[in-house]
């Protein structure tokens, strides 16, 4: 038995690029950073790396989520590792490894709060409610 799963969050790199293939569905590409703390062996001091990871989801819902996802926006994304591999035009081969989306959540709104909206399965994302209550924390 294998599991292939995995859940990283981070920031969109870049504005997510949607394409389509040739039978019609939808593709979304992604890059995420990822912050890793690691012990600097020179200092001591502890500090954040940043891992890139390639994040790609398709469907109905990848078109949905194009309009709402931007370079910045914190997410959690669910989904599974594929290693893909390739020769490039000049004969030499290349691989990656990225992670194919299942689910995605928004951790951050447009304005740069904490929202805690998971992504839309519909065309529409959700619109905050303002009852006027503050939350207590």
């Amino acid at each position: 038995m294998s599991i292939n799963r995995v859940v990283i969050s981070g920031n969109l790199t870049r504005d997510p690029e949607l394409r389509a293939t040739g039978g019609g569905t939808s593709v979304l590409k992604m890059g995420v950073a990822v912050n890793d703390r690691r012990k600097n062996q020179q200092t001591g001091e502890w500090e954040d790396v940043a891992n890139f990871v390639d994040v790609t989801m398709f469907g109905a819902r990848a078109e949905a989520l194009s309009r709402y996802l931007s370079k910045g926006t914190k997410v959690a994304i669910e989904g599974k590792l594929r290693w893909s591999q390739w020769e490039s035009q000049a004969g030499d081969k290349r691989s990656k490894l990225e992670v194919v989306a299942d689910e995605i959540e928004f951790l951050s709104s447009r304005d740069g709060g904490s929202s805690g909206y998971s992504a839309p399965s519909a065309a529409a994302a959700p619109e905050p409610v303002d009852d006027g209550e503050e939350i207590p924390f």
